[in-house]
């Protein structure tokens, strides 16, 4: 493994991932090293540690290179399970404060995870998803993000940390299927027992066949019906592709 001294560039480090860092981190750590030609927020040991706070398509080259030389690595990645929604002026004074009617979950780390499903598979490589508290702070530019009456998003903030849970192995994953859920079962009846929409359990979906955690037996009311694989049967490849995954099958 070829380590170089500290990389600089931590000055454009947005605060949410330096906080997740700062807390992150244990003593003897090292920060912001250059591994192997790639920046890694911290090296522990034998085990890097990636950061993650946006989404995952564009970690693929670093991460299959990384791996691919050896090295155990470990995704870290927040998702908010309450947020403040802080809008503030031109000069960052402050304006009002109110809470976020989203709630985020487990659940939607599928929508990231569509990226890479397979590595799950690498005995190197596991995710570690921390529920969060965050601030989301905005201001207001009418030429920008419509969807939002022109408030953009500035940056996020971290409150707290209110969970971790890792995920190693392609059967981590089965921990999304609610206990309800009976088989087989369709994307529409997953997504209502999962209280997300369609496109979440087609996310999860895609990544579970991907995995060969589960398999499709048939249709049922025109949509692909899943079951799980049974623990001694064989793994099964599925063929769609990643475009498929983000919404538009089952």
């Amino acid at each position: 493994m070829s380590i170089a001294a500290p990389a600089i560039g931590m000055l454009r480090e947005r605060h949410l991932h330096a906080s997740l860092k700062r807390w992150y981190a244990l003593p003897g750590d090292q920060v912001e090293l250059a591994v192997d030609g790639y920046v890694v927020d911290l090296v522990r040991g034998e085990l890097l540690i990636e950061i993650q706070t946006r989404g995952f398509a564009g970690m693929p080259p670093k991460v299959l290179a990384l791996l691919a030389s050896g090295h155990r690595l470990r995704v870290v990645h927040p998702i908010a399970v309450d947020r403040w929604i802080v809008q503030v002026d031109d000069d960052g004074q402050f304006l009002g404060r109110r809470r976020s009617p989203r709630h985020g979950d487990l659940v939607d780390l599928a929508a990231e995870l569509v990226t890479f499903p397979e590595l799950l598979d690498d005995p190197g490589f596991e995710i570690e998803v921390l529920l969060t508290r965050e601030e989301e702070v905005r201001r207001h530019d009418p030429k920008r993000c419509w969807r939002r009456h022109g408030w953009t998003v500035v940056e996020r903030r971290l409150i707290d940390v209110l969970d971790r849970v890792t995920l190693a192995r392609p059967g981590d994953l089965t921990r999304w299927l609610p206990e309800t859920l009976s088989e087989p079962f369709t994307t529409a009846e997953l997504a209502v027992a999962l209280h997300r929409p369609r496109r979440t359990a087609q996310q999860l979906t895609y990544c579970l066949r991907r995995l060969g955690v589960i398999e499709a037996i048939g249709t049922h009311d025109r949509s692909a019906a899943y079951r799980l694989v049974p623990r001694d049967g064989d793994r099964r490849a599925a063929t769609e592709t990643p475009r498929e995954a983000r919404g538009v099958v089952g």
